[in-house]
């Protein structure tokens, strides 16, 4: 190998920590040329995980075990730098929210960006990446923060981007009824005393969805946190009409959205249930 590509690969090994992975299109915009990386391929320094993906195997790499999804992302974040956050009921569960945890099952890991690398599909992780939209809201990075986990197999301290716990519930409710459900989302705000009445105030007015919003304020006034009497409703649209959410459900009486009947919380409407 010649001096000058002893360097580059010097230098390769030494921005990609043991355990983590780097795209193709990493190593173009330093100027590594495929003949350069299918040769780190065959010298073993790095392995071929899929097209176009690449891992620089650690002292514990086994090729027949699944991938850590966070170290996934955590490469994507830092090393690959794709624009990308980690939200839904996968931040929540992050921040020890979720209490969504499948039971024996793969756990669903939710990314929302404009697009994400096709490669994802194709990898041997300990989760399924489910790519979201960011069209929830008209600031499509607001209340999303760097999520720190001293836990990843390189590097020492990793970070990716997730959405705080305000954002996240949103997210969350926007995937209803085919997300999560109602009684874990229900089981969910009960957690969630602790929300920044702030944080949520911006989040709700940037907020493109009435369905959200609404369906936020029907459990909001349910677990009736400290934080509820600080959100201002007039200043946010609530939208006209009635909406249609679930079948064979009730209109709820304050924010007309069809609900399951144990959602609609007046008394008069509990007993015409």
């Amino acid at each position: 190998m010649s001096g000058d590509n002893g360097h580059k690969i010097k230098s390769v090994l030494d921005a990609i920590p043991p355990g983590a992975l780097v795209d193709s299109k990493w190593m173009s915009r330093h100027q590594i040329a495929d003949s350069l990386y299918h040769d780190y391929v065959q010298r073993g320094w790095f392995v071929r995980l899929a097209h176009g993906l690449l891992l620089r195997p650690n002292t514990e790499f086994d090729a027949s075990k699944p991938l850590d999804w966070q170290v996934v992302v955590a490469s994507m974040n830092m090393i690959m730098e794709i624009n990308f956050h980690v939200g839904g009921i996968t931040a929540l569960n992050q921040s020890s929210h979720g209490h969504y945890l499948p039971l024996g099952g793969t756990e669903h890991v939710a990314l929302y960006a404009e697009k994400l690398p096709g490669w994802l599909s194709k990898i041997n992780a300990n989760a399924k990446f489910e790519s979201r939209s960011l069209k929830l809201f008209n600031d499509p990075y607001l209340g999303v923060e760097p999520l720190k986990s001293s836990g990843l197999s390189f590097g020492g301290e990793a970070s990716f981007p997730v959405s705080s716990p305000e954002r996240a519930i949103l997210e969350a409710l926007d995937e209803l009824p085919e997300g999560a459900g109602f009684d874990q989302l229900d089981m969910v705000f009960q957690g969630l005393a602790s929300l920044s009445p702030r944080k949520l105030m911006a989040l709700l007015s940037n907020c493109r969805k009435v369905k959200v919003i609404r369906l936020f304020f029907v459990f909001a006034d349910r677990h009736g946190h400290a934080w509820l009497k600080h959100l201002d409703k007039s200043k946010l649209d609530f939208g006209k009409g009635d909406r249609q959410l679930v079948k064979g459900g009730k209109i709820h009486p304050t924010y007309r959205i069809t609900v399951p009947t144990e959602f609609v919380t007046t008394g008069q409407e509990s007993d015409d249930a």
